[in-house]
């Protein structure tokens, strides 16, 4: 299976809620991303039938390897090309907003560029 855009952001949601309140089950994933329930677990199934996470039996979530490898390249770019916008003057909850839309297809080389760029602004 594939990750589409949808698979994406859900991999991505699981680490941002990994990482802010130390574990993941449906229900944060739905309040977090503004799903319902039924929706959220129909995509989790698909997911975990992929090998991109794990749910115990306390419907704990887990990035399994290659979820991790998918949920940090699309949270890098969703991080940078933000950091990148904001850089410009847009708004911070605007650059956000725009980064989600564009990380998941904006190219390898475009977005190499752009975090070139923010090093290179970096070490100024």
């Amino acid at each position: 299976m594939k990750v589409h855009e949808s698979g994406e952001n859900y991999l991505k949601a699981i680490r941002i809620l990994n990482n802010r309140i130390g574990n993941c089950r449906a229900i944060d994933i739905s309040h977090y991303l503004g799903f319902s329930k039924p929706t959220v677990s129909v995509m989790l199934k698909n997911l975990r039938e992929a090998d991109y996470i794990d749910i115990d039996g306390n419907g704990y979530i887990t990035l399994r390897t290659k979820g991790e490898e998918v949920a940090d390249k699309i949270y890098e770019k969703h991080v940078l090309i933000a950091k990148f916008f904001i850089s410009l003057g847009v708004n911070k909850d605007v650059a956000y907003q725009d980064s989600c839309k564009i990380e998941h297809d904006i190219s390898d080389e475009s977005f190499n560029k752009i975090k070139e760029f923010l090093n290179k602004q970096k070490s100024k």
